[in-house]
């Protein structure tokens, strides 16, 4: 059986998650998706001309990564899956965030992403930034409009540096904590 390791998962009180979510996504609500936290989305993470900003979810969890044998000879962390809660900029939870990639509001609907483009972010142990193409896969509902996602101020989540370098970490699980802004874009 596999055991899973948790590192560094973040942790959050309610008065952090809210002064975090105030700061990030009031902003982000008010003004777009480039405004947040004061620092534009990457030019490469434009979205279509056709999209405009629907809403904005601050996400808090983990990313999942396993030791396996690598192409190129030796042992590497592979990304296995997402894990997070998703909150509006009230700090209420919405919905999740998991394998496929796929978000899932409480109200049932659910949308599917497939990277279309990615950037570096902003420290080594963040996970990229990324503009996906999303499309709906559940029941109608705040989720079923979806036309695209942005995933911006990410922190944390990439894959650990050590812990997978012999037969012997085989099959070892990690998550990394993270945060992220999920950016969900409809047709205008």
């Amino acid at each position: 059986m596999t055991s899973i390791q948790t590192v560094a998962q973040p942790k959050l009180n309610a008065g952090l998650l809210a002064a975090m979510l105030s700061t990030g996504l009031l902003g982000a609500c008010a003004t777009g998706p480039a405004a947040d936290a004061g620092k534009p989305a990457p030019a490469a993470l434009k979205p279509a001309d056709n999209e405009r900003a629907a809403f904005t979810w601050h996400a808090v969890g983990s990313q999942i990564y396993e030791c396996r044998a690598s192409d190129k000879g030796g042992w590497a962390w592979v990304f296995v899956a997402p894990e997070a809660d998703l909150f509006n900029q009230k700090d209420e939870k919405v919905g999740t965030h998991g394998a496929g990639p796929h978000w899932t509001a409480l109200d049932g609907s659910k949308t599917v992403g497939t990277v279309k483009a990615r950037a570096d972010g902003e420290r080594p142990a963040d996970i990229p930034l990324l503009l996906l193409s999303a499309k709906s896969a559940g029941n109608p509902g705040k989720m079923a409009a979806v036309t695209s996602v942005q995933r911006l101020n990410t922190e944390g989540g990439n894959a650990p540096a050590k812990g997978c370098a012999t037969q012997a970490d085989a099959g070892k699980r990690v998550k990394e904590g993270y945060t992220a802004d999920y950016v969900f874009f409809a047709a205008k």
